[in-house]
């Protein structure tokens, strides 16, 4: 479901703002409005972004390889990482310098029926696309509010598009007032104020996405409710004893990365152990399907060696 909800959002967003990006130039053609050039640049660099999903989802499928024995899943987060620091660079720094450009030379904004045109069509596709996002994202996210699905996402399109599309409706709605501030005053620096605003704004959310995406790079553990399932899984049969610590790692969206240190029993042989442990596993796989890399290092319990409880597993929420 996230995959192709995820490859849905992503598509729409690249189409809304392909035809956006056309629109907005052709209004900066007409108007000068450097407010427009910065709404343009900004859907321009939205469309790469969005390119940039895809491509990373691509690349993702890759089968594993010598070198990459986990597999290539996390070129997804590499690639949402790369959009946030296109966000900032094209998208934000662009606009900055546009805006003070204006400040510096100021002048009123031509033909301006054409910026507003563009700014309200621009807006009714924006909407179409975040429309969009919030539809796919709605079963992935659950009981949970947007900004705790943006931070808990493991896959991480729907949240780039859902920042995106909303950095793109506040800009909208920020360079239609710096254009109608202009017309009204006559004085093109609330144009200059408009494209500077957009800039912070989409800064703003480079750096959210820079932050998420780091974390997913470095190496994220499965929710503490897999973990319970996982734990769960493992102590259901008669040869696990008890699990004694365990670690997961994402090492793609829908792939997990299950180590697990298990007791057993004192008095089993190595034909038993390893019998277990096959069997162990395959409850996992059937509880948790996105553990698809598991391995469980069989000991024997003792209590004053595992005293530390951080060695227990974490099974916080």
């Amino acid at each position: 479901m996230s995959a192709e909800g995820g490859t849905k959002a992503v598509l729409a967003a690249l189409g809304a703002n392909l035809g956006i990006a056309v629109m907005k130039f052709v209004a900066f053609g007409f108007t000068g409005s450097t407010s427009m050039m910065a709404e343009g640049v900004h859907s321009l660099a939205d469309s790469g972004n969005q390119a940039l999903l895809i491509l990373g989802r691509k690349r993702s499928e890759r089968a594993r390889s010598r070198e990459h024995p986990f597999g290539y899943g996390r070129e997804r987060f590499f690639y949402a990482f790369v959009v946030a620091v296109v966000l900032f660079t094209v998208g934000a720094m662009f606009s900055l310098y546009e805006g003070w450009h204006k400040f510096s030379d100021p002048h009123p904004v031509q033909d301006a029926q054409w910026a507003f045109g563009v700014l309200i069509i621009a807006i009714g596709l924006e909407g179409f696309s975040f429309r969009t996002a919030m539809k796919e994202s709605g079963p992935l996210r659950g009981d949970h509010s947007w900004i705790a699905f943006i931070r808990r996402a493991k896959a991480p399109e729907l949240p780039v598009v859902l920042l995106e599309d909303a950095a793109a409706l506040i800009g909208l709605v920020i360079a239609l007032a710096g254009v109608a501030l202009a017309v009204i005053t006559g004085d093109g620096i609330w144009d200059g104020a408009g494209s500077m605003a957009i800039g912070v704004l989409l800064g703003i959310v480079a750096v959210v996405l820079a932050v998420e995406t780091k974390s997913l790079l470095i190496g994220e553990a499965a929710y503490g409710h897999v973990e319970q399932d996982i734990v769960t899984a493992l102590e259901a049969g008669a040869e696990v004893e008890r699990v004694i610590h365990l670690r997961t790692l994402h090492i793609g969206p829908e792939e997990l990365l299950v180590a697990a240190k298990i007791a057993v029993h004192h008095d089993d042989t190595a034909t038993e152990i390893a019998r277990g442990i096959d069997a162990a596993e395959k409850r996992v796989r059937a509880a948790v399907p996105m553990a698809t890399t598991i391995y469980l290092e069989p000991d024997l319990y003792e209590a004053a060696k595992f005293a530390d409880q951080a060695d227990r597993p974490r099974l916080q929420s």
